[in-house]
């Protein structure tokens, strides 16, 4: 039976390795634990589950140093990205097999553009993730102050960009007094998400206190930039209720909280002159405003002398040209009324004598007309009058003072008044039977 020390295994395996079929081919694959020892790059070659996420293959992949330096050039300066655990590249290489490190890729070439590509891929998912979810706009829909002076900046302690944007603000040609306060995070790495949030909690909680939130990290690695392409802190910054200032990295630098932010800028030093900017814009208004209101003020002061000065000269004059005017309107009124006096009076007086001599016989004439129209009344009252029916041989008959008109309803016995032309007649009715 034949028996193999474990370096023969090892020296025949690698034969069958290292075979045309396993060599100078693309793999697409996921980085971790990036480490540079001795000019080489070493990694760590991961596939992953697509659904949970569990990894379903791994190897060893190795850059030597005489061609590490220039594809890490290459790739920095197509995606501005340096190697680092979680990037997604697509890399030709030839699998190894060392007798004492076992099977490894040795990676001789790397496509930027796959890179790239699944970079903008994952940036594309948060934002239409935002977007869904109703909330990508709503930090950029807030409006600002007129002059935003109070600032809670979020930022690592110590870092330069810090230094730099405290040193610009409160160092303004402007001389405008802000006021701020650091809430400490993390700026790179993967922890630097949660930490953001948490210093964002703490100003939020007090967010009466200020007008704004400042997020700034100065110059560094931009791979360091992953960081904010995350989820969770573009969601909160979308969502934070005061206008969000991001400044991290530099001009081609761009992340998902560029896109949710209020206002974007390249630095630090950008941030405080921006935040500067709104300061002097609201002076300028304020001191156009006051330049507007002395103009106004210099206007009416000035047209309220011309008028003094209108008045003063018409003074001496005024009083006696009124009085002259009254007088006139008096002389005027006077002729006037005597005018219509003579006009009005006299044959008013006219026919007042004229009534006079008319009113005896206009007098006699309305008597007369009376009388007459009296005595016709008595006439026909006279012919009216029960009496004259009586005269003419009628008779009223009564029973307890009332007219009778009907023997009905008479009984034996009741007393009968009969009426008239020359007297009273009282009779007894004596049977019923009445016809």
């Amino acid at each position: 039976m034949e028996t193999l020390s474990l370096l023969q295994f090892t020296r025949r395996l690698a034969a069958l390795v290292t075979v045309p079929s396993t060599s100078n081919v693309w793999v697409t694959a996921e980085l971790s634990d990036v480490a540079e020892r001795g000019g080489h790059c070493y990694m760590e070659l991961l596939e992953k589950d697509p659904g949970n996420g569990a990894t379903v293959a791994r190897m060893r992949g190795i850059i030597w140093a005489g061609s590490y330096h220039k594809l890490m050039a290459e790739f920095y300066a197509a995606t501005g990205q340096r190697f680092a655990s979680g990037l997604k590249l697509m890399v030709r290489g030839s699998a190894t097999m060392h007798t004492v490190y076992g099977i490894s890729l040795v990676i001789t070439a790397i496509n930027p553009e796959y890179t790239l590509g699944d970079l903008m891929r994952r940036r594309r998912e948060i934002l239409m993730r935002l977007k869904a979810e109703g909330i990508l706009d709503m930090n950029r829909q807030l409006g600002w102050p007129a002059a935003p002076l109070r600032v809670a900046v979020v930022s690592a302690p110590g870092a330069a960009g810090y230094g730099d944007f405290i040193n610009q603000l409160y160092h303004n040609d402007a001389r405008l007094r802000f006021s701020t306060r650091l809430f400490p995070a993390l700026m790179q790495g993967d922890k630097a998400p949660a930490s953001i949030i948490a210093a964002l909690e703490l100003v939020a909680a007090e967010a009466d206190e200020w007008d704004c939130v400042v997020v700034i990290r100065g110059g560094g690695a931009t791979s360091d930039l992953a960081a904010f392409d995350n989820y969770e802190l573009a969601a909160n910054i979308a969502q934070f209720p005061l206008p969000v200032v991001i400044g991290i990295g530099h001009e081609r630098d761009v992340t998902v909280l560029d896109y949710v932010a209020n206002m974007r800028v390249k630095t630090p030093t950008a941030a405080a002159q921006w935040l500067i900017g709104c300061g002097v814009a609201q002076l300028d208004r304020l001191a156009d405003f006051a330049s507007t209101m002395l103009r106004v003020a210099n206007d009416r002061v000035s047209g309220c002398k011309e008028q003094l000065s209108y008045y003063a000269g018409l003074l001496p004059v005024a009083p006696v040209a009124a009085v002259e005017r009254a007088s006139a309107r008096l002389r005027n009124a006077l002729s006037v009324t005597v005018s219509l006096s003579s006009r009005r009076i006299l044959p008013a007086l006219a026919r007042l004598d004229s009534i006079a001599e008319n009113l005896p016989a206009v007098a006699a004439r309305v008597t007369a007309r009376s009388a007459e129209r009296v005595d016709a009344a008595e006439r026909l009252l006279d012919a009216l009058s029960p009496m004259a029916t009586l005269r003419r041989g009628y008779s009223i008959t009564r029973v307890n003072g009332r007219a009778v008109s009907s023997p009905e309803g008479l009984a034996a016995g009741d007393v009968v008044e009969t009426t008239l032309a020359g007297g009273v007649l009282t009779s007894v009715v004596k049977s019923e039977n009445i016809r």
